[in-house]
């Protein structure tokens, strides 16, 4: 059994079936690995109590929702739509904390107010936010979170960073005199703490941001009992890349707060917010070779996919790299990033010197997932495939489905696909189509 690699339980045959009875290009996941890396994360060491919660925006399909849920995780929304989406998947309101960038405005206001009224926690992130909901939480003496701008980030890449001055996410501690001010005036009480530095970055920076929240915590938030410190674990898409340890940094949590309880003599519950360390690996985009072409001697050769940048727009985002699976029609893998033979840096393969940039269909130059951070395509080591073999690009369950422009060039939204722990093919979101793409147009 040719397995795409040592993170799944999918191998070459299921992507080959897949392929041939929903077509190219879809997303293709795996519930085997979406379990275990749940369960990695529920165990985490803590000191008194933890809740994971997943960051939808990585992926917020409902069957996928749906999986995570009976996993046990709650969820971390990023706007109202979020908050309902989680809902109607089956997620309690108690169980979802609204973290947003969205500021309500008249019937999103009600609509915020009648989510709080069954359980849903708020996270205000800004004066504004505060003010739109403080005389409600006053009169109904409901408690908010507040998501705290620490002044400094960590991210895979500077859009990825979300602390520092070049991001505005959350309220930063210059402006906390005049929050304080505000909820002081209302009887305000804030008993959770959020701090999120970014996505992808160093574990050593986020292991600093443990300490950076508590010593704010414990100056500024006495009725604090639960603090959250954000998602944004790394991943290993690539064979050269590490992934973040989760159990070395929940022992390191553990051991700040059990030091924070001796000094303050408050126990904290902690959280965190992990999204594409829930679903990246666990999902890929199979795409078929529908034409080859060259750019002459001194130039690359060039494999066309029928998918690229709007089924996976994360190289020409972040410049990210994704592991390619080279299968054959009749479903035997010919070559994969985490079988090399060349060595490296992980960009190459098993497939005997042949190199390629893989592009997609789309009238762009970026329609590229061979992209390094200027731009430029990059060959990639690979088997050469015939027309008509797949390509599957790993990596590619979170931040890929959620975020791609689909509809770019008309082309349509690709269907996703389950391969469920029963080891069956199950369709979760079907092809779009021209008429659904055009149904609201006037």
């Amino acid at each position: 059994m040719d397995l795409l690699n040592g993170f799944n339980s999918i191998d070459a045959g299921v992507v080959r079936e897949s392929a041939e009875r929903f077509g190219t290009p879809h997303y293709l996941y795996d519930e085997r690995m979406i379990a275990e890396t749940c369960e990695m994360l529920i165990s985490m060491p803590h000191a008194y109590g933890l809740d994971v919660r997943y960051a939808m925006k990585a992926n917020s399909t409902k069957a996928l929702l749906k999986v995570i849920r009976g996993l046990g995780l709650k969820i971390d929304a990023s706007s109202l739509n979020e908050v309902r989406r989680a809902h109607i998947s089956g997620f309690d309101y108690g169980d979802i904390m609204l973290t947003s960038q969205e500021a309500p405005e008249k019937d999103d206001i009600a609509a915020l107010r009648e989510m709080l009224s069954l359980g849903l926690k708020y996270n205000v992130c800004s004066l504004k936010q505060l003010r739109n909901i403080g005389d409600y939480a006053a009169a109904s003496k409901k408690s908010l979170g507040v998501r705290i701008h620490p002044g400094v980030g960590s991210g895979e890449t500077a859009t990825r960073n979300t602390g520092d001055k070049y991001s505005c996410f959350g309220i930063h501690l210059s402006d906390l005199r005049h929050v304080f001010e505000y909820a002081n005036d209302k009887g305000i009480v804030f008993d959770h703490v959020h701090v999120h530095i970014g996505s992808g970055g160093d574990p050593a920076v986020w292991q600093s941001n443990i300490d950076l929240e508590l010593g704010i915590v414990e100056k500024h938030f006495p009725d604090a009992v639960s603090v959250s410190f954000g998602g944004g674990l790394r991943v290993a898409r690539m064979p050269d890349e590490s992934a973040a340890d989760v159990q070395a940094l929940g022992l390191y949590a553990k051991d700040r707060i059990e030091k924070f309880y001796g000094r303050t003599g408050r126990k904290l519950r902690m959280e965190v917010e992990p999204g594409t360390f829930v679903m990246a690996n666990a999902g890929f985009v199979v795409t078929s070779v529908v034409d080859k072409k060259k750019t002459g001697d001194d130039g690359f050769n060039f494999l066309i996919l029928d998918g690229g940048m709007e089924v996976n727009a994360r190289p020409l985002l972040y410049a990210s790299r994704h592991p390619f699976y080279v299968i054959s029609k009749d479903g035997r893998l010919l070559s994969s990033e985490f079988r090399l033979k060349s060595g490296g840096s992980g960009n190459g393969g098993d497939g005997g010197g042949y190199r390629a940039v893989l592009v997609g269909r789309c009238c762009e130059s970026g329609d590229s997932q061979c992209l390094d951070s200027d731009g430029l395509s990059v060959p990639r080591e690979m088997a050469e495939p015939e027309l008509g073999d797949y390509i599957a690009i790993g990596g590619a369950g979170a931040y890929c489905s959620a975020m791609s422009p689909h509809n770019y060039n008309s082309f349509v939204q690709a269907p996703e696909v389950l391969y469920t722990c029963d080891s069956e093919l199950k369709e979760i979101r079907v092809r779009q189509t021209l008429e659904h793409m055009i149904a609201n147009e006037r």
